[in-house]
């Protein structure tokens, strides 16, 4: 079955050569499948499979995926939490559980998840998770975060970030 999706148009796999003495000629390396034209020396478009040296360099889109202010803000603003995670690329936080001193009996969580690459109100997330010991076993179980505490966090962040970018110049 693999090898039958190879079969397709005979004439696909002939190599034309149309030049003095057989060799190769412009039009010929131009030519794609079934005689249509394709640019030349490309494989699947300009610049090939994976883009030639101008594509890269017009490209905004290569190193960190997210908005480097929202991310150096959620870094700075969850910084007493040690981290579990942090993916530049694709924009999530994750720390490890935390117990603050004031009580022992509840841990929390904090996943941050920046949305764009634009310093907007609304290209960050962020979710509380916290536990408390059971009563009973000792073990940790789930509680209910207050709402508020996620949106608090995210001003914080988006706080920071527009600090960072008036300090930064832009």
């Amino acid at each position: 079955m693999a090898l039958s999706a190879c079969g397709g148009n005979p004439d696909a796999a002939i190599e034309r050569r149309s030049g003095a003495s057989n060799d190769r000629t412009q039009r010929d390396m131009q030519r794609g499948l079934g005689g249509t034209r394709q640019e030349e020396g490309s494989i699947f478009g300009p610049g090939g499979m994976f883009g030639s040296k101008q594509d890269k360099k017009d490209d905004p889109g290569l190193g960190v995926a997210v908005n480097a202010y929202l991310w150096r803000a959620s870094l700075d603003t969850i910084n007493f939490i040690p981290l579990a995670s942090a993916d530049p690329f694709g924009g999530v936080i994750i720390t490890d559980w935390y117990t603050p001193a004031e009580t022992p009996n509840e841990r929390m969580k904090v996943q941050v998840t920046i949305l764009d690459r634009d310093l907007r109100a609304d290209g960050v997330r962020v979710a509380v998770f916290k536990q408390q010991t059971s009563p009973r076993g000792g073990g940790w179980v789930d509680a209910q975060v207050d709402p508020r505490t996620n949106i608090d966090i995210e001003n914080a962040i988006l706080t920071r970030a527009r600090q960072l970018r008036i300090a930064g110049g832009s």
